[in-house]
């Protein structure tokens, strides 16, 4: 595993240093810092919002 990468866990809602802990459809990351990781979610939030406001890909 290397060290330093974390991932944000889905189901405990918790930052994970281990890579193999519950299954990986569970995880987001790897992130380099745990803060970085306990911010997944927001990080998921912005960037679909971005998607979501692209005049590339909105063809309304």
């Amino acid at each position: 595993m290397a060290e330093n990468q974390w991932w944000y866990d889905l189901t405990t809602k918790s930052a994970v240093q281990d890579s193999r802990a519950g299954k990986s459809a569970d995880r987001l990351g790897p992130y380099p810092s745990r803060e970085d990781a306990e911010r997944a979610l927001e990080k998921v939030a912005e960037r679909n919002d971005t998607f979501d406001h692209d005049p590339r890909w909105n063809d309304d």
